[in-house]
């Protein structure tokens, strides 16, 4: 039988469909679903700029290179754009007839062009003229012989065309979005897109129309492939057009001399082009004024203090009694703040190592290492600078350590260090301690990813992390391991024989059991290896958040696979590797997701738990979640986004978790 597979970046379409179910969703605060129409609207401008540019410089490559990355990459574009179309359709929808009602019913409304225009024509001349920091920017000497209208990537911009042929363009000011109006009853709030069309029009006596493109930024090959067929992708690309518009989305009320006229000066054509309502770049929404407050948001839930965690207690005295887990966001980052700082003031700590992949701008972490290093300890951090859209704030942090003394060091050209691990070390005791990590050291995602972390002194654990790290600092080629499992080593045969595990009892007449949960699952050998242990009897249950290229239910290929998806307030981010049932179940947490990538391309580390009360703590999680017919979502052949067909609990999985770890925790911050 010839197995099936749902194509990637039409399974992420998918996913990001889920985020606009929350949007949709009214058990949901109004405001949270303003926020998902901003999630939806950030992910797909994240989509065009790394995945659609990727596919639109593939397609240019020699067919023969080409079968082995994309098959028909022109068909593959015009399906994502059939999918963007009818999910920008549906965006619409929900905020111009579910959303806006709902404000309006609060007294809060979100004033259009013409009521701007018949009511506050002068306040819009005004904040024009006299309330803007930045400079207004106006172009408007392009012909359309000229074609060389540059329009920043992502920035918004109201276009018209001229009488005598050619465009005039204005970019919208970033300064603010949303302007509260002066009122006296209700709360009037305008675009600044709006506010500067009524100027604009008053100037130039004709409309204009709201442009925002996507451009092809950087090739991001390198997350997905290594080795000789790295070489040959970039060699053939060496001459491609950097900076290529990959989406431009323009209002579609746009007048037909505006839009051809457009096209000429970008040298785009229809198929670059999303026609979409009047206003743009929806992760704006982020900061749309709140006038009411928390009642139009989501319920808090403090961080818990672990009942270990104590002000008076070492971290490092808590760690060696037993190996502890800590639940993020749900139990607060304090922890891993206290202990890193606390190493860091430590007279016995001599070294501390880190692997740092996302690391927040004003970073408490980066700050004790520094201090570390003030205090003489070796510090050996190893810095991704290939860490997609945090290049900077990395390399920021990586010369501060660097000018004050700690030995850093920076990508591998051709493979993405994607760990998340520490170690630490007491020369004058000799014991050792490490922590393995489902997400990055970053206070900030802390607050809003679910990760779990392993703090540990199993001197089997510690000194396999340091056995990670020697290769990382280039003293090892290959690590000596036994216990972790750590890509691109040992993860894919370890995982692998995992499941033939499962498989032999299966047919043995035993219970085969497997219970996954990623953020994606796209490396084909691995799905294959499931469809197989499938196949077998084996029963398989999946989680995941993002890309699900296995197809399930599907007789003869998958029957015995199920699968799920949880879209919820906070990102779900852990990953979970269970397998087997009763004795001789075995459960793993760690970094890699079942992408070819995080196989074969990325350094990543798995842990075993081991410990039997974290073990049960993350079964327990994990049955939550199997089990959430508020949040949960099936993945189905078609992948439909039905919701689960369960109701035994009002309340979604995370919310659960969190009053279930709080039942186990004395301290609330």
């Amino acid at each position: 039988m010839k197995y099936t597979y749902f194509n990637r970046d039409l399974s992420w379409l998918r996913f990001n469909e889920r985020v606009l179910q929350e949007a949709k969703d009214k058990s949901n605060p109004l405001y949270e679903r303003i926020k998902f129409l901003a999630i939806y609207s950030s992910n797909l401008d994240e989509f065009f700029k790394v995945r659609v540019s990727d596919i639109r410089q593939i397609k240019s490559l020699d067919k023969e290179l080409r079968k082995k990355l994309i098959t028909k990459p022109n068909k593959l574009l015009r399906e994502i754009k059939q999918e963007v179309d009818r999910q920008g359709e549906v965006l619409g929808h929900i905020f111009r007839n579910e959303i806006t009602p709902e404000l309006n019913e609060l007294g809060i409304h979100i004033l259009s062009l013409n009521e701007i225009e018949r009511d506050y024509k002068e306040f819009a001349k005004d904040f024009i003229n006299t309330k803007l920091v930045e400079p207004l920017e106006i172009k408007d000497d392009f012909s359309s012989e000229e074609k060389c209208l540059f329009i920043e990537n992502e920035k918004l911009y109201l276009i018209t065309a001229k009488a005598e042929g050619g465009i005039t363009c204005v970019k919208v000011p970033e300064e603010v979005r949303f302007i509260e109006l002066p009122s006296e009853q209700g709360h009037n709030i305008a675009y600044i897109d709006d506010i500067l069309k009524v100027y604009l029009k008053e100037r130039y006596e004709q409309s204009f129309f709201e442009l925002k493109v996507s451009r092809d930024a950087e090739l991001y090959i390198e997350d997905e492939y290594s080795g000789d067929l790295l070489e040959k992708i970039k060699n053939s690309l060496s001459n491609r057009n950097v900076g290529q518009i990959t989406r431009a989305l323009i209002d579609a009320k746009v007048d037909e001399k505006t839009n051809q006229q457009l096209q000429a000066v970008l040298d785009i054509n229809d198929t670059d082009i999303v026609y979409g309502g009047e206003y743009h770049k929806m992760k704006d929404f982020f900061g749309f004024p709140n006038p009411l407050g928390d009642q139009l948001e989501n319920k808090k839930l403090p961080p818990i203090a672990p009942s270990y965690i104590k002000t008076e207690q070492s971290i490092f005295s808590v760690i060696k009694e037993k190996e502890r887990i800590l639940h993020f966001p749900f139990e607060s980052y304090d922890g891993i703040l206290k202990w890193i700082e606390e190493a860091a003031e430590d007279k016995e700590v001599t070294t501390i190592k880190i692997t740092l992949y996302r690391v927040s701008s004003d970073s408490k972490i980066a700050k004790a290492l520094l201090r570390a290093v003030q205090n003489g300890k070796k510090v050996f951090a190893f810095i991704e600078t290939k860490a997609r859209f945090d290049e900077e704030n990395n390399i920021k942090w990586g010369k501060r350590l660097e000018d004050a003394g700690a030995n850093v060091k920076y990508s591998y050209p051709g493979i993405k260090v994607h760990s998340k691990i520490l170690y630490i070390e007491k020369g004058t005791t000799n014991e050792t301690f490490a922590y393995i990590g489902t997400g990055n050291f970053n206070e900030k995602t802390a607050t809003i990813y679910t990760d779990f972390g392993l703090l540990t002194a199993n001197p089997n654990l510690t000194k396999e992390v340091h056995q990670v790290f020697g290769v990382l600092e280039g003293d090892l080629i290959v690590p000596k391991i036994k216990n972790l499992l750590v890509s691109p080593f040992t993860s894919r045969d370890t995982f692998t024989n995992l499941i033939d595990r499962e498989i032999k009892k299966a047919k043995s007449g035993g219970e085969g059991r497997i219970f996954l949960k990623l953020n994606s699952i796209e490396d084909k050998k691995m799905i294959k290896h499931l469809y197989k242990a499938s196949n077998a009897g084996v029963k398989i249950q999946l989680i995941v958040r993002g890309i699900c290229c296995l197809v399930p239910g599907v007789e003869g290929q998958s029957e015995n696979i199920e699968v799920i998806s949880i879209i919820d307030r906070f990102l779900e981010h852990s990953r979970v590797y269970i397998f087997g049932s009763g004795e001789d179940e075995k459960m793993y947490i760690g970094s890699a997701d079942w992408m070819t990538r995080n196989i074969d391309h990325r350094i990543e580390v798995i842990t075993p738990v081991l410990e039997e009360q974290n073990y049960q703590i993350i079964k327990d999680i994990m049955t939550m979640q199997w089990e959430d017919g508020v949040k949960g979502r099936v993945i189905d052949q078609e992948q439909n986004n039905s919701y689960l067909a369960l109701s035994s609990h009002q309340e979604g999985s995370q919310e659960r978790t969190y009053y279930y770890l709080k039942s186990k925790n004395e301290l609330v911050f």
